[in-house]
């Protein structure tokens, strides 16, 4: 009882972003049972929140290594890998990047439906430079594997890799494709931040910008 009650309150906790009162309930947990990997995923969680890239790394590693035919425990392990090599010199971040790759890649193969392993993959293909296995035409079969899963998701993503490129009019036909179909927040800003700061189109960021708020 003691152990469940520190469970919810750690939920409670961090459903409020109250990390450090989170993190104090689910370490709680692990004492009374060290085999809660809820509680764990948690403590995962909460470290990259915390940006505590090794700490949540070492929680996401234990659960990977424990599940290793959970995607999503690969996803979040190479996902914290991932972000440390970013915030890395460049010497730490080479040594890194087969790791995330790799989690990644097992993440996809695992769950033939994990969007945000896709995407994951779509932004690690398009960041890396050739010479370390980048490549634009690795990054666009996820992003078609995401346009077969989710239309929203892979006209974004499509729309992301032309950005990245500047070739913004396939941008904007991308973006505007997605924005169609999902007319969310999200959609509205990538297509918005398009017009306004790359092909800078005050005018149609005007009309998007009323025509979104009405």
């Amino acid at each position: 009882m003691f152990s469940q009650s520190n469970f919810e309150l750690g939920k409670q906790y961090f459903a409020d972003k109250k990390w450090e009162l989170a993190q104090s309930n689910f370490e709680k947990v692990l004492v009374q049972n060290p085999n809660n990997y809820q509680a764990i995923e948690y403590l995962g969680d909460i470290f990259g929140h915390q940006k505590n890239w090794d700490l949540a790394i070492e929680k996401y590693k234990t659960l990977r290594d424990k599940f290793p035919q959970n995607a999503n425990y690969w996803y979040k392990y190479g996902g914290a890998l991932g972000i440390k090599a970013k915030e890395s010199n460049k010497f730490k971040a080479l040594s890194l990047i087969d790791d995330v790759e790799e989690a990644f890649l097992k993440a996809a193969k695992l769950d033939k439906n994990h969007i945000d392993t896709r995407w994951a993959l779509v932004m690690l293909y398009i960041e890396l430079p050739a010479i370390i296995g980048g490549s634009e035409k690795k990054a666009q079969k996820y992003a078609t594997e995401l346009l077969n899963l989710s239309k929203v998701d892979g006209y974004l993503a499509k729309g992301y890799i032309d950005v990245y490129f500047e070739r913004y009019q396939s941008a904007e036909k991308n973006y505007t494709l997605a924005h169609k179909i999902g007319n969310s927040k999200t959609t509205f800003e990538k297509l918005y931040d398009l017009y306004l700061n790359k092909l800078k189109n005050i005018e149609k960021a005007k009309q998007l910008k009323k025509e979104f708020n009405s």
